[in-house]
């Protein structure tokens, strides 16, 4: 077995990471305070962002959710029930497949997804040409 040597980093190498950390975090603790300002939890939020934003269709599987999320499924389960409760989602089971729980934004859910989506965009755009990606050559050590 081969070890693989670390490559060398630069002082240039740890600002671009930390700049780049700084500025996702800076968002993520926008987002979080965006959400808890409508009243809702960063995760709830980012639910009814994934139902809303799932590829192809208007709907998303507890599974897909939990995907997405990077949750496990029973607590993304239990995520949904509270965000029924709260009268923003809906589940219903599949017609094609009675196993899949498909769950949908309700008007509501809608409605509070879109303020708060609106918020974020704005925020994006406060942050173009500082959250970037920095270039990050193949090392070849």
């Amino acid at each position: 077995m081969t070890q693989q040597k670390t490559p060398r980093l630069a002082k240039a190498d740890f600002e671009q990471l930390s700049e780049f950390r700084y500025q996702v975090r800076r968002f993520e603790r926008f987002s979080e305070n965006a959400a808890q300002g409508a009243g809702l939890t960063p995760l709830q939020y980012l639910l009814l962002l994934h139902i809303k934003g799932y590829p192809g269709r208007e709907w998303a599987s507890v599974s897909e959710l939990a995907a997405r999320l990077q949750a496990k499924h029973h607590g993304v389960v239990a995520l949904v029930t509270r965000c029924e409760d709260l009268g923003f989602v809906t589940r219903t089971p599949s017609n094609e497949d009675r196993r899949v729980v498909e769950v949908r934004l309700t008007r509501e859910g809608e409605a509070m997804l879109v303020k708060l989506a609106a918020m974020h965009r704005a925020e994006l755009r406060s942050l173009q040409g500082t959250l970037f990606i920095p270039n990050l050559p193949h090392d070849d050590t």
